[in-house]
């Protein structure tokens, strides 16, 4: 198949990877943050880690959108279920996050809520056509490349007068959160003693994500590259893509070099999707902040829906409000998405934190740190973490 097959190519990754192990500096580390979970699980499945100089290390970023879901936000999605009688529809991977009491929308479900799996926005609608008498809430999660889908829902439930269907909005944008990979983490009340200090991870560049940046474009990472002095190269999820990606990230920083390079050409270009960019901002709006699972609140780093749409918006037509909640106390998933630890850092890896029984975020969607570093095996010291 045309762009996957020759991007999958054993021959060529082990030329890249001889490219690289050819162009790494002696006595020099490198570490490269992969932001998205598509990436983290595409260096997982393929075993991409093993074909890099030991001084070469790849570092999991916060970029699965169902592991940065607070624990507040889906004890509002479980308050709607139980409590208010709604019919809650939202994404596979979003049900099985736990949440508080270790309570997820799966638990809500077994309880007698009303949950529906879906795999896109018009299917809640379609859930809200079929049953008129009943009120819908679809729980919208994800980057900016699932955004423009959930605005098409509310503009087109608007337009058809659509009155038994409203959104609550958990989007996330991508630029603010790589920054804060770079910046001290803030966070307020309850949250601020849950990150004291924020600390960052020691990194040399970023691996820019992929559906993201069809979407948005290269063009929004540059302020950061140029402030932060750290480059970014987007890449496509396959195999050869990230090899690239990570060659073109080490000549930038052998050459002092701090760019936005686009390895995803196939796919993005510097200005992105102008029509979803126009449907997001008819729509949504920028939230002034918004708290990540792990990194704390971060100011402009969400969206909300507009008031001209304030019919559609599940916070406003239910009188919700966030509280944040503290994550399992022994579960590292926050470290983790902060890239300060590994999976098998963390006591539950493993041993009581499984895909069939995951007691974090990171456990849950196959996108997520932990998920990958469970499914394919590409962890060495896993005797040593659960004994």
């Amino acid at each position: 198949m045309k762009y996957v097959t020759e991007f999958r190519d054993g021959v060529l990754a082990a030329k890249v990877a001889g490219r690289v192990a050819a162009e790494v500096e002696p006595g020099r580390d490198y570490a490269f943050m992969e932001f998205c979970g598509g990436h983290t699980h595409a260096i997982a499945r393929h075993g991409i880690a093993d074909l890099l100089p030991p001084n070469v290390r790849m570092v999991h970023g916060p970029g699965c959108p169902v592991c940065v879901l607070p624990v507040g936000r889906i004890d509002m999605a479980t308050e709607l279920a139980l409590r208010r009688g709604v019919v809650l529809a939202t994404y596979g991977d979003v049900m099985r996050v736990p949440a508080s009491d270790t309570l997820s929308l799966m638990g809500a479900k077994a309880r007698g809520a009303d949950v529906h799996m879906v795999y896109s926005p018009a299917d809640a609608l379609a859930l809200a056509l079929a049953r008129p008498q009943r009120e819908v809430v679809f729980l919208a999660v994800g980057f900016e490349t699932t955004a423009p889908a959930t605005a098409v829902l509310i503009r087109q439930a608007a337009a058809e007068g659509v009155p038994n269907i409203s959104v609550l909005c958990n989007h996330v944008l991508t630029p603010p959160a790589i920054a804060q990979m770079v910046e001290p983490a803030t966070a307020h009340g309850e949250l601020a003693s849950l990150l004291p200090d924020a600390p960052k991870a020691r990194l040399d560049g970023f691996v820019g994500p992929a559906h993201v940046s069809i979407v948005i474009g290269s063009k929004p990472y540059e302020p950061f590259a140029r402030d932060h002095h750290k480059p970014v190269v987007i890449a496509g999820f396959e195999p050869l893509d990230v090899m690239q990606a990570v060659l073109m990230l080490v000549r930038q920083v052998n050459q002092g070099r701090a760019e936005v390079e686009n390895e995803f050409t196939r796919a993005v270009t510097r200005d992105g999707n102008p029509v979803a960019q126009r449907v997001m901002a008819e729509v949504l709006e920028t939230r002034s902040r918004f708290e990540w699972r792990g990194l704390g609140e971060l100011p402009a780093s969400g969206l909300q829906i507009r008031p001209e749409y304030a019919a559609f918006d599940a916070e406003r037509r239910y009188g919700l409000t966030y509280r944040a909640v503290a994550d399992h106390p022994q579960c590292d998933c926050g470290a983790i998405l902060r890239g300060l630890k590994q999976p098998v850092d963390c006591k539950l890896f493993a041993n009581v934190c499984t895909p069939q029984t995951p007691m974090g975020s990171c456990m849950v969607s196959s996108e997520g740190a932990c998920a990958a570093h469970y499914s394919y095996g590409r962890f060495r010291d896993i005797a040593v973490v659960a004994g």
